[in-house]
């Protein structure tokens, strides 16, 4: 997977995050937990954009650290979804599944680029196709 097609995953991971916080109950609970999930579950795409700009290596790998944690936060929320039955693990099973890969790739991105002694390649901004 090449970094567009990571960007993109998270864009769309993102897209569902919003999507599900739509349908979370419309109580004060059910409006915190939504809060929550839009935040951190929109987090990582952005932050990966910034993270493909980075200056250097251990710019980019901070950015990355970066993503990873809001992953990270964005299962816990999604787990708390479930276990308080505000969605059915149906409804959260596929989001919660493309979190964990999206932990793995990031996480492999990290270990590689912290290997890595040259500096990160410039990386051009560019308006995607569909706009």
């Amino acid at each position: 997977m090449n970094a567009d097609e990571l960007e993109n995953r998270l864009i769309e991971f993102a897209v569902r995050a919003l999507r599900l916080g739509d349908a979370l109950p419309k109580s004060p609970a059910g409006r915190h937990v939504q809060g929550q999930i839009v935040k951190c579950g929109t987090s990582p795409a952005p932050n990966y954009s910034e993270a493909r700009g980075a200056e250097s290596t251990a710019d980019f790998v901070h950015k990355l650290r970066i993503v990873l944690k809001e992953l990270n936060e964005t299962k816990v929320w999604l787990l708390i979804i479930v276990r308080s039955a505000m969605l059915t693990p149906q409804r959260v099973g596929d989001l919660l599944d493309e979190n964990v890969q999206l932990c793995k790739i990031i996480g492999q991105t990290i270990a590689s680029a912290s290997r890595r002694k040259r500096p990160v390649p410039d990386v051009k901004c560019q308006m995607p196709d569909d706009e």
